[in-house]
C-alpha cells in the first residue's frame, strides 16, 4: 500500500509550533523556581503548591485528551487547540511573572493560582500539538522524521530560552530590585511578554503549515473509568510514563538548577550562556545522528545508546564540575550528555506514536489525545521530582536567607553541584534499567501492531 508522506514544508512548519511552546515550556521550568526566590518566596511553598497542582494535573489532562479527541471543525480536532491554548498560555505566562508590586499573602495566592492555570493552558496547546504526529502519515520512516524535527525544534526553543536569557535578562532588568547578578523582577516580567508574542507567532505559522490527514473522531464523554481503562489497558503506556518520567527529572533538575550553579556557585550567570549554547550544539548532533544510527539499529537500539551516553556525559559534568572544578572540561562534557538527550526526548516522542497505534491493537478503540496526554503529565510530574529534590536540598540549606545578603556558605554550593550533576545519573540509571526490562514495543510485536493498523485503515477507507 503507498503511504503519503509529508513534505519538508510541513515538517518544518509543524516543528516551528513546537519551539514556541517550549520558549514558555522553558521559561517555566528553568527560571521560574529562581524568579520566585528572588522575589523571597519560601521553598516551602513550592514544596507544597508543585505536588497539589500535580493532583489536579491528574483531573486536567485526560480531561484535555477527551476533549481534544472529541473535537471536530473544519480546521481539524487539533489545530483549533493549539491556536487556543497558545494564546492562553502566552498571556498567563506574562501573569506568572509579573507580580504587579504585590508581597506577603497576596503575592502567593496569585502565585500560586497562575501556578495551576500555566500548567491548564499549556495542556490546551501540548496535547493537540503532540497528537497530530500519528495524523500526519501511517508511513512510520516518515512519522520519525516528523517526530525528529519537532524535537529538534523543541530543543531549539528550549536552547534559546538558556542561552539568551543570561545576557537578555541584564539588558531588560530595571528598579531597586535588580541584584548582583543583573536580574530583576520587571526583567523577567518583559522577557515573559517577549516570549509570550512568538509563542503566539510560532502557532499560527504551524496551523498554517499543516493539515490533518488521517484523523479518528471520538464521541465518547469524559470519564476516569475511561481513562483509567486506556492506561490499565496499555501496560507499555504505563512502562513508558514511568521510565520517561525518570529519566526527564533528571535532565530537569540540571536545566533548572544550573542558574544557581553559574550564578551562586561560580558567580558567574553568563557562563551558563556558553554552558547552554554548547549543550545545545550536542543535541543538534544528537538529533543528526538518529538517522545515520536508524539505518543500522532499531528505534530501542538507539534509546539504550542515547541513555547510556547521557549518563556517561553527566559522571564527566560531575567530575569536572563540582570536583575538579574545570569549567571547560565540565561544558564539553554537557555536550556530550546533550548527544544523549536530544536523541532520548526524539525516542520518546516516537514511541508515544507506537504506544497509540498499540492500545487501538489491544482494545480496537484509538484514544490518542488521552494517550498523549500522559506526556504532558509526565513531564509535569518529572518537574515534581525535579522540584521535591532542588527545593528540599535548598531548604535544607538555608538558601533562601544566604540569598538575602548574597553570601552562599560551602555546604550550600556543594549541594546545589549534587543536585544539578550527580543525582541526575543516578535516575538515569534507573530509567535504563527500567526501559530495557519492562518495554516490550519493537521488533516483531511492534511490525505486527503496524501492519494491523495499516490493513484497517486501509479497509475504512475502501
Amino acid at each position: 500500500m503507498n503511504e503519503y508522506k509529508t513534505s519538508w514544508g510541513v515538517k518544518f512548519g509543524y516543528g516551528i509550533g513546537a519551539l514556541g511552546l517550549d520558549l514558555s515550556y522553558g521559561l517555566f521550568y528553568s527560571y521560574l523556581s529562581y524568579y520566585l526566590t528572588s522575589l523571597g518566596i519560601a521553598e516551602a511553598f513550592l514544596l507544597i503548591i508543585t505536588p497539589l497542582a500535580r493532583i489536579w494535573d491528574g483531573i486536567n489532562d485526560p480531561l484535555m485528551g477527551t476533549i481534544v479527541d472529541n473535537t471536530k471543525t473544519k480546521m481539524g480536532k487539533y489545530r483549533p487547540w493549539i491556536l487556543i491554548g497558545t494564546a492562553s498560555n502566552a498571556i498567563v505566562l506574562f501573569l506568572l511573572f509579573s507580580n504587579f508590586g504585590m508581597s506577603g499573602t497576596p503575592l502567593y495566592i496569585y502565585i500560586a493560582i497562575m501556578y495551576v492555570l500555566w500548567g491548564m493552558t499549556n495542556t490546551m496547546a501540548d496535547i493537540p500539538y503532540w497528537s497530530m504526529v500519528p495524523s500526519f502519515t501511517n508511513d512510520m520512516k516518515d512519522r520519525n522524521l516528523v517526530a525528529t524535527v519537532a524535537r529538534a525544534f523543541s530543543g531549539i526553543g528550549q536552547g534559546l530560552i538558556s542561552i539568551l536569557t543570561p545576557m537578555i535578562l541584564p539588558m531588560l532588568s530595571t528598579g531597586l530590585k535588580k541584584t548582583e547578578d543583573g536580574y530583576s523582577p520587571d526583567g523577567f516580567s518583559k522577557w515573559a511578554l517577549i516570549c509570550g508574542i512568538f509563542l503566539i507567532v510560532f502557532a499560527v505559522i504551524c496551523v498554517l503549515s499543516t493539515k490533518e490527514r488521517h484523523v479518528v473522531y471520538s464521541n465518547e464523554k469524559f470519564s476516569f473509568r475511561k481513562v483509567f481503562s486506556v492506561i490499565k489497558s496499555n501496560d507499555q503506556l504505563i512502562v513508558f510514563m514511568i521510565f520517561a518520567m525518570i529519566s526527564n527529572a533528571g535532565w530537569y533538575l540540571t536545566s533548572s538548577t544550573a542558574v544557581y550553579y553559574f550564578t551562586d556557585v561560580l558567580g558567574n550567570p553568563k557562563e551558563q550562556s556558553l554552558f547552554s549554547t554548547i549543550g545545545a550544539v550536542g543535541s543538534a548532533l544528537g538529533l543528526l545522528v538518529i538517522p545515520v544510527l536508524s539505518k543500522k539499529f532499531s528505534n530501542r537500539a538507539i534509546y539504550l545508546i542515547s541513555l547510556t551516553t547521557t549518563i556517561i556525559g553527566y559522571i564527566l559534568m560531575f567530575v569536572f564540575g563540582p570536583v575538579l572544578k574545570i569549567t571547560i572540561a565540565m561544558d564539553v562534557s554537557y555536550a556530550f550528555a546533550s548527544i544523549g538527550i536530544g536523541s532520548m526526548f526524539v525516542g520518546q516522542t516516537i514511541f508515544l506514536s507506537d504506544i497509540v497505534d498499540y492500545g487501538e491493537f489491544k482494545t480496537g478503540k484509538r484514544s490518542e489525545s488521552i494517550t498523549f496526554s500522559m506526556k504532558g503529565f509526565l513531564q509535569k510530574m518529572a518537574y515534581t521530582f525535579q522540584t521535591l529534590f532542588l527545593f528540599g536540598g535548598l531548604g535544607l540549606m538555608n538558601y533562601t536567607q544566604q540569598k538575602a545578603v548574597e553570601t552562599f556558605n560551602e555546604p550550600t554550593k556543594a549541594a546545589i553541584g549534587i543536585i544539578c550533576f550527580a543525582v541526575p545519573p543516578v535516575l538515569l540509571t534507573i530509567s535504563l534499567i527500567i526501559f530495557k526490562t519492562k518495554f516490550n514495543l519493537h521488533g516483531k510485536l511492534r511490525d505486527e501492531v503496524h501492519d494491523y493498523i495499516a490493513e484497517k485503515r486501509a479497509s475504512e477507507k475502501a
